[in-house]
């Protein structure tokens, strides 16, 4: 049987893709004019991501579910951090977020033909080999948090490859957190391996895609990067705890 539940497997993912790319085409030209309207523009490209995602989950049968630890603000804005293990951390990503937001994203994403020019539109860039745009990216990010924007980052950078809960996380988004005294709200994607495993865009499975919106952290009395290594660690403790309660 194994044989044949890996071919239909891989049918299924192929046909996924298919849809995943049509979609794609669609959504394209709105993105682009949407994209010369600045900040209205990026909120109206997230909204279409929204409904790309949305529509895509529906043709591949994929469930979007929302698991609430505590009530979730709509209305705050905040510094939304996740954990990183899978490609279909993006489309839950974006159906997770209910306010304005800015993603953080890799650069070596726009080098995929269509979907990279989608890309480079709906996120801020970073390329963490190279200081400028590592620069570039922290200021447009604080930027969007001074226009009452919330912001997405993956702490981790890169997708988690190890044996351990969470890797490591980059200092960004808890120095952006105190710079402008905006609170952390951890999530976690504690499925998104199970329906697309980093190894294989051939191992998509339907199911379901939960997002755990955790309790916020304040940054309140955390006033400079003296700060930072106990507020890291504060949010890094919260995530892998519960992460091992879900995954």
């Amino acid at each position: 049987m194994k044989p044949v539940r890996k071919a239909i497997q891989i049918i299924y993912s192929v046909y996924a893709f298919c849809v995943f790319v049509i979609l794609m085409f669609l959504a394209f030209p709105v993105i682009v004019v949407a994209s010369a309207f600045g900040i209205k523009g990026g909120n109206f490209i997230y909204n279409v991501c929204k409904i790309w995602a949305k529509l895509w989950y529906v043709f591949v049968f994929v469930k979007h579910k929302e698991v609430y630890k505590v009530k979730h603000d709509k209305k705050q804005q905040y510094i939304f951090v996740a954990n990183h293990i899978s490609y279909m951390d993006i489309p839950t990503m974006v159906l997770s977020i209910h306010q304005p937001f800015r993603a953080l994203g890799k650069y070596e994403m726009i080098k995929v033909p269509v979907f990279g020019w989608i890309y480079r539109a709906a996120v801020i860039l970073v390329d963490r080999k190279n200081a400028d745009t590592r620069a570039r990216s922290v200021r447009a990010l604080k930027a969007a948090v001074a226009r009452g924007i919330s912001i997405f980052i993956f702490p981790e950078g890169t997708f988690n490859e190890t044996e351990n809960t969470l890797k490591p996380f980059y200092d960004g988004a808890f120095r952006i957190a105190i710079e402008t005294q905006t609170p952390i709200k951890p999530l976690l994607f504690p499925d998104t391996i199970k329906r697309l495993h980093y190894k294989s865009i051939f191992s998509l499975l339907p199911g379901t895609c939960r997002v755990i919106y955790l309790k916020e952290v304040s940054v309140k009395g955390c006033l400079t990067m003296n700060n930072l290594p106990e507020l890291k660690q504060k949010v890094f403790s919260i995530m892998e705890e519960e992460l091992k309660r879900y995954m």
